[in-house]
């Protein structure tokens, strides 16, 4: 099973960027999905969850309001549509998937399957 990230890039304070990941090997409806970031020099952060069924979706208060996660397990697709993006927002995102209980969603070590990162950089 793997998770393929894509989407980062470059973009100004204030717009906007959708990550995507795709999951191979294994139909994504198995799992519940999570988005983690980690910013040059730090640790690596949750950013938001949601359910194989899409019937509950978390998201850290850092992205609350600004970040949106969804999902098409048609297409085996998780997505993370980021708005008014800050420079503090800048970190590589990777995507995470696990099977098992909602509870948890946040935690790193709950994570079985990884997806490499995917740059986004904002400038100020």
């Amino acid at each position: 099973v793997q998770l393929q990230a894509s989407g980062g890039g470059l973009v100004q304070a204030g717009g906007s960027l959708r990550l995507s990941c795709v999951i191979s090997g294994r139909d994504l409806n198995l799992y519940h999905a999570a988005w983690f970031r980690q910013g040059r020099g730090k640790e690596r952060e949750f950013v938001g969850a949601i359910a194989w069924d899409s019937t509950s979706i978390e998201y850290a208060d850092s992205v609350k309001g600004r970040f949106i996660i969804s999902r098409d397990n048609t297409k085996n697709t998780m997505y993370l549509q980021m708005n008014s993006l800050k420079p503090e927002d800048t970190a590589v995102y990777s995507c995470a998937a696990r099977g098992g209980g909602w509870s948890g969603y946040e935690i790193e070590s709950r994570y079985r399957i990884w997806g490499q990162g995917t740059l986004v950089t904002v400038s100020s």
